[in-house]
């Protein structure tokens, strides 16, 4: 699943400042708590972001950043926060540990961890609504699966934004992409979404709780692949998904405009959070 470089296309002006200034204009425009821990571990913790007019019953978005679970960092992922927060939208951007430091085990486990900590933080939010990108969108269609029991608490997961995700892990174990990584079939097999869904066909606790499954139209083959069979197994299962292919977005693209208030994924997960038509 590597990400053809040649052939693309120039990259533009605003792409490269808002991976180098999203989080630092985030961090001086918007009230803030950074590197709030949410488990003992260094790597575990997580900045919120929130909207003029703080409350705990604000609607939180909470994002994992990609980077096949070995780079990418919650400092330098908040693409989103601006727009978000401008229409009274919590931001919650989570670090987890990455490779060679973390697991796959470890991390899913983080993922849940962050959530727990969020719901039992702001018991009275309006709804929590989950984005990854990538390896961050696998980490959280993960949390379709998990058993929120353990930790005695049921988070209010109101939809799940699945941008450019990898749901099946197999492929990956012969690519070059598995060498910080350490993954086993078996590991692959524990922390595939698309294959845990198609043994469990796990019904949603919620069945107004939205799926979007999102790719661009020039994403590589291989991650359109996986994000159209994802979706048609949570159809499948009976959950409220939907598909959408963005034009002329490539694998990065896709998650840096969400800088821009009018870029059509933004507007998307606006809508599905404030519930309007």
């Amino acid at each position: 699943m590597e990400v053809p470089e040649r052939g693309r296309r120039a990259e533009a002006p605003w792409k490269k400042l808002s991976k180098e200034t999203a989080t630092k204009r985030a961090r001086a425009t918007r009230r803030n708590l950074l590197h709030v821990p949410y488990g003992d571990g260094e790597g575990e913790n997580l900045d919120i972001y929130f909207p003029e007019q703080v409350s705990e019953a604000s609607p939180f978005c909470v994002f994992f950043h990609g980077g096949y679970w070995q780079s990418g960092s919650k400092d330098t992922s908040a693409f989103m926060v601006n727009p978000l927060t401008a229409q009274g939208v919590a931001v919650v951007i989570v670090a987890y540990d990455i490779a060679p430091k973390g697991t796959l085990d470890q991390m899913v486990h983080q993922a849940t961890r962050s959530i727990v900590y969020i719901q039992k933080q702001y018991p009275r939010n309006e709804g929590i609504y989950l984005c990854g990108h990538s390896a961050g969108a696998h980490l959280a269609a993960m949390m379709l699966l998990a058993d929120w029991t353990k930790h005695a608490v049921a988070p209010n997961l109101r939809g799940f934004f699945l941008v450019s995700g990898i749901y099946d892990l197999e492929p990956i174990v012969f690519t070059s992409q598995n060498g910080p990584l350490l993954m086993t079939l078996e590991d692959a097999r524990r922390n595939g979404p698309q294959q845990l869904l198609e043994a469990a066909l796990t019904q949603p606790v919620d069945p107004a709780c939205h799926v979007l499954v999102i790719v661009g139209q020039h994403d590589s083959p291989e991650f359109s692949r996986q994000s159209r069979e994802f979706y048609q197994t949570l159809c499948r299962g009976g959950w409220n998904a939907s598909f959408e292919e963005l034009h002329d977005v490539d694998h990065f693209e896709i998650i840096w405009k969400l800088t821009q208030d009018d870029y059509v994924l933004t507007q998307m997960i606006l809508r599905t959070i404030l519930q309007e038509p």
